[in-house]
């Protein structure tokens, strides 16, 4: 079994791992940003869409909103 010490040692270590390891991640490139940008568009058209047929299945039904 391992003792306490050596098991507050292991957690130390892989929490200081960890927090080195976040403090690497590049920074976003154009190609990244772009994406993100039509990823965005993409949903908001998506949305649109969505709507737009709600409302022709709204006036299928002679619903009016």
């Amino acid at each position: 079994m391992w003792k306490s010490g050596k098991a507050g040692s292991v957690a130390l270590l892989f929490g200081a791992l960890l927090i080195g390891l976040s403090g690497c991640q590049k920074q976003e490139g154009p190609a990244e940003k772009a994406g993100k940008e039509v990823d965005k568009a993409t949903e908001k058209v998506g949305q649109q869409v969505e709507k737009a047929g709600n409302s022709i299945q709204d006036a299928a039904r002679g619903d009016k909103k």
